[in-house]
């Protein structure tokens, strides 16, 4: 072999490698996209701050209005909704005795970061609803609005709904609303979205817990929106959010002594909506009836309790001293 054959041999030779490396490169990219799966989202509950499946291990299909299968949800048990009730009583005390400006603050976060996923819950509630993109939009930024809305009321409802009274006598009368504990809330049906934070944000503005049951059929913008109020600063407890059969979870709720108020406003079947207020009685729980309308102020005034304080301002005449 001539010396000058040799290196156009070993040209041929390292082309060649090259497009051996090229097919090798392009088969692995191929395989690679054929390989990558859509990773689902798993829909959980909260409780307590985290993101617990049911204790049963049980789920339940979640379908969009033409019968496709958007989800599976975890579906409650009584044992779920014990641990909700548990955890919201843990942490109403500290939400309770937060500053009003604090509630507020964080209330205006979790409008921050729904405003951040807009997309996101805007094609979660196109799918779960049927609407077009730019109704169920306009839904989300109704909601991101209430949040805000709610905010402000924070550090103002306390001087709306009480004040000094005026009284026969040297003393002074103060009456002050406070929070009445922990709240069950039934979201609406038919608003899986708007209609939650609509129920929930004025009870935790005025320093109430919550344990809300999800929309039956349409739950999973509301699980999507606990992941929001998670990263809001939010202490965990103070809103817990169950997914699942009304009918199964709401007795248990209704009947539980350590629950203060329930809302009834996403229970549709009238029979069960009456059981349940007849059950709520038996602890004399406050109980907002399904098609309760009302103002914001109205909303507010529903969850909490008055308290009055009197305070002597002075001593009996012919005493002597006086403060």
């Amino acid at each position: 072999m001539s010396e000058q054959s040799k290196p156009e041999q070993g040209r041929s030779k390292q082309g060649a490698g090259k497009r051996g490396a090229a097919k090798r490169t392009a088969t692995e990219r191929n395989t690679t996209e054929l390989a990558r799966l859509h990773v689902k989202k798993t829909y959980k509950l909260y409780v307590g701050g985290k993101f617990p499946r049911s204790e049963s291990g049980r789920s339940y299909a979640v379908t969009g209005p033409d019968g496709a299968e958007l989800a599976n949800a975890a579906l409650a048990s009584r044992k779920d909704a014990r641990d909700a009730v548990t955890a919201a009583r843990k942490a109403h005390r500290a939400w309770a005795a937060q500053t009003a400006y604090l509630r507020g603050q964080i209330l205006y976060r979790a409008a921050e970061m729904l405003e951040g996923r807009a997309g996101q819950f805007t094609e979660e509630l196109s799918a779960a609803t049927g609407k077009e993109p730019h109704e169920t939009l306009g839904t989300v930024e109704a909601a991101i609005d209430r949040l805000v809305h709610y905010a402000g009321w924070t550090d103002k409802f306390a001087s709306v709904l009480g004040g000094a009274n005026p009284v026969a006598g040297p003393f002074f009368n103060h009456t002050k609303p406070e929070p009445l504990g922990v709240v069950a809330v039934f979201a609406p049906q038919d608003d899986p979205l708007l209609g939650l934070v609509e129920a929930i944000a004025p009870a935790i503005a005025t320093g109430n817990a919550v344990v809300v049951v999800a929309s039956e059929a349409k739950p999973l913008a509301a699980l999507s929106f606990a992941e929001v109020l998670a990263t809001s600063d939010l202490p965990g407890g103070v809103v817990n959010l169950l997914s699942g059969k009304v009918a199964e979870i709401a007795p248990h709720l209704a009947g539980h002594e350590d629950v203060n108020g329930i809302d009834l406003g996403g229970v549709e079947d009238a029979a069960l909506a009456a059981e349940l207020e007849a059950t709520a009685a038996g602890t004399l729980k406050v109980v907002r009836r399904p098609g309760t309308a009302g103002s914001s102020l109205d909303a507010l005034r529903r969850w909490v309790e008055y308290k009055t304080v009197w305070h002597p301002a002075g001593m009996a005449a012919g005493v002597g001293g006086g403060y």
